[in-house]
């Protein structure tokens, strides 16, 4: 979603964000562009499915978490799904779970025919759209906007009709004694019913999270496999991962 906008498109997405008021000629006086720029890039961002259109503006199609969440450490969160990305082989069949670092998973899928998806995250839609390789499978039940993502007995009962060689998982926060934790009871559910359903669980998620505890306790250590995250994890967790038995990369 945001990842692939323009300057200019996240320069109006970011008015609109504080703004779902501001009016055209607010955003042509803002951003110093003609009334009729504005009015074609939010036609753009329309057609993207980022905005919907208003009388005079334009408001929001997403939950500002996911905004802000999405343009929270880009690079890095970038390098991570690339390198997780490269796990998949191809003819795999992989489960992602929503997040923003797990979604950009799908968008570094290519040059591998037949990969199986299976997800409850929209964000991955339009990587799915853009890849004819990619055979995503979307589960369904309640939809919460604040994660984009499809939770609750349905969507844990669809989980568990597949199994998948890889799933990829994200986190609020991981430490040795704690494991993996999130702040929503719904989205551990669902990151515990995936990991049952894989052979390995593969979890990313940038440095930022070592060290903290959320909410809710989701899995121990030994509950994944990998751990894919940047450079700027200390050497001594990474040892400390290590010697869990974690295969650790830092990209």
């Amino acid at each position: 979603m945001i990842h692939s906008l323009n300057e200019r498109e996240q320069a109006l997405i970011d008015l609109i964000m504080e703004d779902p008021n501001c009016s055209v000629s607010q955003m042509s006086k803002a951003l110093q562009i003609s009334a009729v720029t504005v009015r074609s890039v939010l036609n753009s961002l329309a057609d993207k499915g980022m905005i919907v259109r208003t009388w005079g503006g334009a408001a929001p199609a997403f939950h500002p978490a996911i905004a802000e969440r999405q343009r929270t450490a880009v690079e890095c969160k970038h390098r991570i799904a690339r390198a997780a990305a490269a796990l998949v082989d191809e003819g795999d069949t992989i489960m992602i779970e929503a997040g923003t670092t797990t979604a950009l998973v799908a968008r570094y899928i290519f040059g591998k025919r037949n990969i199986s998806v299976v997800s409850n995250s929209t964000l991955i839609l339009p990587y799915a759209r853009a890849n004819p390789q990619l055979s995503l499978t979307m589960v369904g039940g309640s939809f919460r906007p604040e994660t984009e993502s499809f939770v609750g007995p349905l969507a844990l009962g669809e989980l568990e009709r597949f199994h998948v060689r890889t799933a990829f998982v994200g986190t609020d926060g991981f430490t040795i004694e704690y494991g993996l934790s999130t702040h929503l009871v719904e989205g551990a559910e669902i990151v515990r019913k995936i990991s049952q359903q894989a052979e390995r669980v593969v979890m990313v998620a940038d440095s930022s999270k070592w060290g903290h505890r959320g909410f809710v306790a989701v899995l121990p250590l030994d509950g994944i496999t990998h751990i894919v995250t940047d450079r700027d994890l200390p050497q001594q967790a990474c040892e400390a991962l290590t010697d869990c038995g974690l295969d650790v990369h830092r990209v």
